[in-house]
């Protein structure tokens, strides 16, 4: 079973994140990513990155996935 953990180590392996939670019961997880190369980007290019960072997992082991990503700024600005 695929683990909060897991999708929080695979992410960050290929993607550099100043601040990353993540929650979820093994089939569906929801995530915060903040991350610098999400700078001038916008949502749906933010959540390609990541969804390029897990490769064929995010069809193969995980079932769905949930996430709000925001730039290093936006993140301060909240």
């Amino acid at each position: 079973m695929v683990t909060p953990d897991d999708i929080k180590g695979w992410i960050t392996e290929k993607l550099p994140c100043d601040h990353i939670e993540l929650d979820g019961d093994g089939q569906h997880f929801q995530a915060v990513i903040v991350s610098p190369a999400f700078s001038g980007k916008n949502m749906i290019q933010q959540h390609r990155l990541v969804y390029d960072a897990l490769g064929a997992r995010m069809h193969a082991q995980i079932h769905a996935l949930s996430m709000k990503t925001y730039t290093p700024e936006d993140w301060a600005s909240r």
